[in-house]
């Protein structure tokens, strides 16, 4: 328990140590929040009214501190053009959970399938075909898959759309604008759970009981899903829920490549607009998010060593 407390401890510690370099970061950019806030030709007077009713006057420890502490309470402030940060959260996040969701559905179920094609032939054509495709797509960058996939399949066939337009529900307007970012934000996260379910059953494997039902005669098929997948499916289960967190940071880079509406849209208006506490918000949403799957990645690891004594 003391342990787990520790841990908790040092990853909160983290996340409020990044959410500050963000606050930093952008209050340093090049560009005036309360110049972005008006329009072109507004007076220096009007923009030092505007710095003023915004708190840019303000040192900036006091500014991160005003906002960090209105975060427990739901509070995340409001933009630099009066909107209050909560509601565009709210607004953005469906879209996002909703991108995340389907790569999160083709990443476990690809995975599961291509690893345990692979585990049941080691030495088949499939698995000297993903031994080096899979390492070679864990180490690409969702913006370089979604770069590639645009070029092959909008720009040089035609087949997808590689801007997606919101409809007036702010979803996407059609299905097939969804393929693409859902590739690419699945794409190196199916590279590497592949090689942890191979990896996971190539080690349930080597369990005696394991050898004992195939010494007894059972197929592949039933030793792998009745005997081997078992055993692997902790380790399986903790890789997925680390993918979760990975998932949700990547799809705010895809969305930025492909216009979607979700909150990687909202963070990049908001580093356009120098909005400091917009930043911030989708930078905490993100990494509450990312942390909580770390925690619980943390827990099913943990379970499955005390499991295994």
């Amino acid at each position: 328990m003391t342990t787990f407390l520790t841990l908790l401890l040092r990853r909160f510690a983290l996340l409020v140590a990044l959410l500050a370099l963000v606050f930093t970061v952008v209050s340093v950019l090049p560009g005036d929040a309360a110049r972005a806030a008006l329009d072109r030709g507004a007076s220096s007077a009007m923009i030092a009214a505007k710095r003023h009713e915004l708190g840019l006057d303000r040192p900036l420890p006091q500014r991160f501190w005003s906002w960090l502490s209105g975060v427990p309470t739901g509070d995340f402030g409001t933009t630099v053009r009066g909107r209050p940060v909560g509601e565009l959260l709210a607004a953005a996040a469906p879209q996002t959970l909703l991108l995340g969701g389907l790569a999160l559905i083709v990443t476990v179920v690809a995975a599961l399938g291509l690893g345990m094609w692979w585990a049941a032939r080691p030495s088949g054509r499939l698995a000297r075909v993903l031994q080096p495709t899979t390492a070679m797509v864990v180490a690409l960058p969702e913006f370089v898959v979604a770069a590639m996939l645009i070029m092959v399949f909008s720009f040089a066939i035609g087949w997808l759309p590689a801007v997606t337009v919101a409809g007036r529900s702010g979803f996407p307007a059609r299905p097939d604008m969804l393929v693409l970012p859902v590739l690419a934000l699945a794409i190196p996260h199916i590279g590497w759970n592949t090689r942890v379910v191979r990896g996971a059953l190539a080690d349930a494997g080597r369990a005696p009981h394991v050898e004992q039902a195939a010494l007894e005669g059972l197929s592949r098929r039933a030793v792998l899903l009745r005997h081997m997948l078992p055993v692997a499916l902790p380790t399986v289960v903790a890789s997925v829920a680390t993918t979760v967190g990975m998932l949700f940071g990547g799809a705010l880079v895809v969305e930025s490549l492909f216009n979607y509406p979700g909150l990687g849209a909202l963070l990049a208006g908001s580093i356009g607009d120098r909005d400091t506490a917009l930043t911030a918000a989708t930078a905490a949403v993100a990494g509450v998010v990312i942390m909580g799957m770390l925690i619980c990645a943390d827990g099913i690891r943990a379970w499955a060593v005390r499991g295994r004594r």
